[in-house]
C-alpha cells in the first residue's frame, strides 16, 4: 500500500453550514513554565529557607466553540500568561511579587485560577476549569471550578 503524503495544492473551505462539530462545552488546557523562588512562613522543614522551582502549570480553560471550532486559541491563552500573570511570576521573589500569602503552590493555584478568570474574553462561556501548579515533577496542587465555588 502506497501512501500520498503530499499537501494539497489548494485548500478550500469545507462545504457545509458550519465548521463546528459540537455545540457541547470543550476544554483545552495550556502547559506553561516559570522560574521562581521563594519560602515559606510558619512552616519548620527545609522551605523555609529560601529556594527555587521550575514551576509547570497546566492551565484548564472552557467555553463554546467559535464559528473556527475552537473554544479559545491556544496562543491567546499564552499571550493571557505572558501578560497578566508571568510578570508577577517568572524569574520573582513570589513573597514579595504576589499578593500577601504563604507561597505554597495550594495557594499559588487559587491566585493564578482567579486572575486567569479576571482576564479571559467575556464570550462563549469561556471559564477556568482548573489550574495544576507542580512545584516538582512528582509534586504538585490542583484547584478546580467547583472546588472553588464551595469557598
Amino acid at each position: 500500500m502506497k501512501f500520498n503524503y503530499e499537501a494539497p495544492e489548494t485548500v478550500e473551505r469545507p462545504t457545509g453550514d458550519s465548521l463546528i462539530y459540537t455545540k457541547s462545552r470543550v476544554m483545552i488546557v495550556k502547559k506553561l513554565t516559570f522560574d521562581a523562588a521563594h519560602h515559606l512562613y510558619d512552616y519548620d522543614g527545609k522551605c523555609r529557607a529560601l529556594h527555587g522551582h521550575t514551576y509547570h502549570v497546566d492551565l484548564g480553560i472552557s467555553g463554546f466553540l467559535d464559528h473556527r471550532g475552537m473554544t479559545l486559541d491556544f496562543g491567546d491563552l499564552k499571550k493571557i500568561f505572558k501578560e497578566h500573570l508571568e510578570p508577577l511570576l517568572d524569574h520573582r521573589y513570589l513573597n514579595e511579587s504576589l499578593p500577601y500569602m504563604n507561597t505554597t503552590a495550594e495557594n499559588m493555584s487559587a491566585w493564578i485560577f482567579e486572575t486567569l478568570g479576571q482576564h479571559l474574553p467575556d464570550e462563549r462561556g469561556l471559564r477556568v476549569e482548573f489550574v495544576k501548579l507542580y512545584e516538582t515533577p512528582t509534586a504538585f496542587a490542583e484547584v478546580r471550578r467547583e472546588w472553588m465555588n464551595e469557598a
